[in-house]
């Protein structure tokens, strides 16, 4: 049987894309950070906190032990210059480090020296933190709706075109169309995808061109994309393969909002990733301002167990950076809020997973 280590190794050169194994990152640090940077910073810190807690309060035999960098330096502060080029130089030779660890118990002591590899390596897992500005919930409601309103309008407007004499109108002007409307189902609406026409020259055919439009415009609906996503850039998948490279140590994606959480192995991602049919419905390739338009896979959340079932909201409020040249940075804290650990699934999905 291949070791982690190879079973990663060889997914990742299997991938479909072009995942730069041999990475080395360069580049002039940023020199004042932004309102959003901090309370996004705020709010990785707060979903990391949420999950440690989970873990070590509800499970004794094992325990969480924060690892990733946890400076509190941002772009502009004193020494930030430093930090940043001695963070890029730990990337291009350890990797990204995870931002927690999976002890046994029985195999640390209190305050375990996580530079000594010989300690990392006795982790059990690894778990690589992020945090989302949503409500799992209510998002999953939305889109079920919005899902639900634009199939029924579908097929209200081809129930209107089949009832009267545009059927035939339509099956002479484009039987493909005729056909694909005539057989398409509630679940099968959102497969389709065909022209609309501009037909004109009597009543008939603007009323029909209409309809066509509106059908056409609710299937782009369809085609929207419908998941929240847990979302690795893939100059992260580099630099997460290079830690795993080190340690041979498992590691997972655990993605919080502010209701429930959800974790996926990092070995799944890959594996979806690497099969083309899942591609559009299981995840997508993009690229985006919040990513830095930096290309990135997100993949459906719900492919991933959900091991926080339920978060209590944290009370957030408002604080300040003064920059040396007076400038005001406003943003958000976040403090409180309760993290509720399904054991079993932390116990099949991350301790027992092959």
């Amino acid at each position: 049987m291949p070791t982690y280590r190879e079973s990663i190794e060889h997914l990742i050169i299997a991938a479909p894309f072009d995942i730069e194994t041999g990475i080395q990152l360069t580049g002039r640090p940023p020199t004042m950070a932004s309102s959003e940077f901090l309370t996004n910073k705020e709010q990785g810190d707060w979903a990391e906190k949420v999950v440690l807690a989970a873990i070590n309060e509800n499970v004794k035999e094992y325990r969480a032990v924060p690892y990733g960098r946890a400076e509190s330096l941002a772009a502009g502060d004193p020494g930030f210059a430093d930090f940043y080029s001695d963070y890029q130089d730990e990337l291009n030779t350890l990797g990204k480090k995870p931002d927690i660890l999976i002890f046994r118990s029985d195999d640390i002591g209190a305050t375990p020296n996580l530079d000594d590899a010989h300690i990392v390596r006795k982790a059990i897992a690894a778990i690589e933190v992020r945090s989302s500005s949503f409500l799992a919930q209510k998002y999953a409601e939305f889109m079920q709706g919005r899902t639900q309103g634009a199939v029924n309008e579908c097929i209200r407007i081809r129930d209107e075109i089949l009832a009267n004499s545009l059927s035939a109108l339509l099956q002479d002007k484009s039987p493909q169309i005729h056909r694909l409307i005539t057989t398409a189902t509630a679940d099968t609406f959102k497969e389709l995808d065909f022209r609309a026409p501009s037909w004109s020259s009597t009543e008939e055919l603007r009323k029909l061109t209409e309809k066509l439009k509106r059908m056409k415009s609710q299937i782009k609906i369809l085609h929207k994309r419908d998941y929240l996503s847990i979302t690795p850039k893939l100059e992260d998948i580099a630099l997460v393969n290079r830690w795993i490279q080190h340690f041979g140590i498992r590691h997972y994606y655990l993605q919080v909002f502010f209701d429930k959480a959800y974790v996926i192995p990092f070995k799944r991602i890959l594996t979806i990733c690497s099969e083309p049919s899942n591609e559009g419905t299981v995840f997508s390739i993009e690229r985006d301002v919040k990513n830095q338009l930096k290309t990135t896979i997100k993949i459906n959340v719900n492919v991933g167990k959900q091991i926080l079932g339920r978060i209590d909201m944290p009370t957030h409020r408002s604080a300040l950076k003064e920059l040396d040249r007076g400038r005001l940075l406003f943003y958000v804290t976040f403090e409180g809020g309760r993290g509720y650990l399904d054991p079993v699934v932390f116990e099949q999905d991350i301790i027992n997973d092959d």
